[in-house]
């Protein structure tokens, strides 16, 4: 693949059995290689990390800041059936990186979460989590979660408060970082993928959740609008009290707290 660098080392996730990994000097983005990985035929709970991303993306195909210091890792699923509840799985991810977080740092409730999945410590951004797919052959999809960890310096965001976690005076490393996060997102996902799963995630969600109850501004593709964050349903949409009354779900967008 172009951008590709060296592979610095290989094998199964200590701190997450049944997940393996490969880790890079460099690579043009870990979510593009972990898709690379899934054509080839790869089973999946793949682990791909790297020091360096040349291409590195956000959301809404923004680019993502990824120069050596921070933690870059995305991991490929393969889900048996493509069902609705895909659209839960980034409240498992920014729950399991939120947990990872502290473990790594040592400090409890520093984290708190925005939806969907922004990752805050005292109201600053401090990640950036971006869910991709695509069908497989046998009519599976091809996931993969990434994962940007701001651990030494971070990006100017413009509209967003950002922060990294050496600036808020925890020296941590990527590599306990993602010891931590591999653990704790195998670990929330096989909660996701019981029968009730969702219940138990959306409640420790909704625990760490900033801005609940809180006037909330939403900006969509081609509108915004103002109301109060009142909750997220079953599938993981926004449920917004509208100023002028009655609910309006949001499936996607970006918010902001007054």
């Amino acid at each position: 693949m172009m951008n590709l660098g060296q592979l610095k080392d290989e094998g199964p996730v200590r701190s997450a059995p049944g997940f393996c990994f490969e880790y890079y000097d460099q690579i043009g983005s870990t979510n593009t290689h972990g898709l690379h990985k899934a054509r080839e035929g790869h089973p999946g709970n793949l682990w791909v990390r790297s020091d360096i991303q040349l291409s590195g993306r956000g959301r809404r195909g923004r680019a993502w800041t990824s120069e050596t210091g921070n933690l870059f890792a995305s991991v490929l699923l393969r889900v048996g059936v493509q069902n609705e509840k895909i659209v839960q799985l980034p409240f498992v991810a920014a729950l399991a990186l939120g947990e990872a977080i502290e473990r790594a740092t040592g400090a409890h409730n520093l984290v708190q979460l925005k939806w969907p999945n922004d990752v805050l410590i005292d109201g600053q951004k401090v990640s950036g989590i971006l869910l991709e797919s695509e069908s497989g052959p046998n009519g599976e999809l091809c996931l993969v979660c990434g994962f940007g960890v701001n651990v030494s310096h971070h990006p100017d965001l413009g509209d967003y408060a950002v922060t990294d976690l050496r600036s808020m005076g925890y020296m941590c490393e990527p590599q306990q970082v993602f010891d931590a996060l591999a653990q704790s997102f195998a670990r929330w996902l096989e909660t996701w993928k019981a029968a009730s799963g969702f219940e138990e995630i959306r409640s420790a969600w909704l625990r760490r959740a900033v801005g609940r109850g809180k006037p909330i501004r939403v900006r969509l593709s081609n509108e915004e609008f103002s109301g109060v964050f009142m909750d997220i349903d079953q599938m993981g949409r926004l449920i917004v009290k509208m100023d002028h009354g009655g609910e309006r779900l949001v499936t996607a967008g970006d918010v902001f707290f007054s």
